[in-house]
């Protein structure tokens, strides 16, 4: 038996399947933003660019919404690499579609908005499928650690991605999304090398629709697993600065595309830090209680990015922003690098427990569920901070934010006991179910 996941190839092809997949859709992520908004901005005011930030986070949410159900059924039902390589395939034809239009001078917003809606259905399909994949590829022995480097891949993607996106436009509009692209095309190469894999039968009882909504059933009965996904969706919806990165960018802490690859960074570097951490000492204890810590201090350090400029340009004046190491956008730095920490440490948590909480058979299903809170927290915070910004401004937007996800996570606290009192990752015997395993 394998004594390590990297030992085993076909994990070791996944790895690196999820890592190149992530790394692209959110460099393409920043720079769809960065696009939108500075085309909005050469007819439009400040207030009105940022409501179409708030429209694209809409645009890429409602395929999610209307597929995260189908696309789970389909993840437990049929073989999860097609699903996955089908996604991939996708997600890497609107890539190179955009690094065309780019090139070409023909981008526009309806160009932008549409692709963008695309990519929201390849990944209403890839994200369950490659979330569940993962426990079939290694013995059940290391499966907490082969959780662990997914989550890893997973989440140091989410946050080198966009500050990699920012880096690359800033030389080139077209690059970042030349090397997404290319990282597509990678990671379907991985998936085409991922041979046959165990996994549990699907037993179809009851309807299609019924099928469906098991997953959604399963995560209201599971205490553990509502609150866990949940305080995300909240969180994060209300706390999303990250959606206001081109506004303070641009017009605020005026450091412009380069300066939005720094500020990108910055949580990628504290996440990336806290990720290493835990690959050599893996949480063991009090994961719960550290899990609503690590939302909290997300919440806090939100409200102090927010006003990293109104509190340091009354005392330093214009020399408070304008460069990289202006005091105001050294604040911003260091508070989106312990943000980019904290919420690491929220969401290694949480992944682990949704996969070690759910039976196999389950899988996909839950981690449908799973797909449409987070990007529902993703997407829908993205239109909420510009609608909201477009409403009262960007900062109080953001600042307004921090103290709803502060807010919520004192509450879930009260309501989510079972969160609270979480010790370990163990999960209870009664989820161990007799599989019947198929070769897919």
């Amino acid at each position: 038996m394998a004594a390590h996941p990297f030992a085993v190839a076909n994990f070791r092809y996944y790895w690196l399947a999820r890592l190149s997949t992530t790394l692209a859709q959110m460099a393409m992520v920043i720079v769809i933003g960065w696009q939108v908004y500075d085309i909005a901005r050469q007819t439009m005011s400040v207030k009105e660019a940022s409501f179409q930030l708030g429209l694209i986070g809409v645009a890429q949410f409602l395929p999610l919404l209307a597929l995260s159900l189908f696309a789970g059924w389909i993840a437990d039902r049929i073989d999860r690499r097609w699903i996955a390589r089908g996604a991939v395939a996708l997600e890497a034809f609107c890539a190179l579609s955009l690094c065309w239009l780019t090139y070409t001078d023909t981008v526009s917003l309806p160009w932008l908005f549409g692709i963008a809606a695309l990519l929201g259905v390849a990944r209403a399909f890839a994200s369950p499928a490659l979330g569940a994949l993962a426990p079939n590829l290694v013995p059940k022995q290391i499966l907490p650690t082969a959780i662990a480097l997914s989550s890893l891949a997973w989440q140091s993607g989410t946050v080198v991605g966009p500050a990699m996106g920012g880096y690359l436009y800033a030389g080139a509009a077209w690059l970042p999304y030349a090397v997404s692209g290319a990282l597509f095309l990678l990671a379907l190469l991985m998936l085409f090398l991922i041979g046959p894999v165990p996994r549990t039968i699907f037993e179809t009882t009851g309807s299609p629709w019924k099928q469906m909504i098991d997953g959604l059933h399963y995560v209201r009965r599971n205490r553990l697993v509502l609150g866990a996904i949940s305080l995300d969706l909240f969180a994060v919806l209300l706390g999303g600065a990250t959606a206001m990165l081109p506004v303070y960018a641009r017009d605020i802490l005026q450091v412009g595309s380069e300066g939005l690859g720094h500020l990108r960074a910055a949580p990628a570097l504290g996440a990336v830090a806290v990720a290493l951490f835990f690959s050599w000492r893996p949480l063991k204890t009090d994961v719960g209680r550290k899990m609503l810590i690590g939302v909290g201090l997300f919440g806090v350090t939100t409200i102090v990015f927010g006003l990293s400029a109104p509190l340091l340009v009354p005392i330093y004046g214009p020399a408070a922003i304008g460069s990289d190491f202006a005091p105001a956008v050294l604040l911003a730095l260091g508070a989106l690098f312990v943000l980019g920490a904290a919420d690491m440490v929220s969401v290694y948590i949480r992944q682990s427990l949704i996969q070690l909480y759910t039976p196999d058979e389950m899988r996909g299903r839950v981690g449908a569920v799973s797909t449409l809170f987070i990007s529902g927290s993703n997407e829908l915070g993205e239109a909420e901070s510009g609608f909201l910004a477009a409403a009262i401004g960007p900062v109080a937007a953001v600042v307004g934010g921090g103290i709803g996800a502060v807010l919520v996570t004192i509450l879930w606290a009260k309501l989510f006991p079972e969160l609270r009192r979480a010790r370990t990752f163990d999960p209870p015997a009664t989820l161990e179910l007799p599989p019947k395993e198929m070769t897919t």
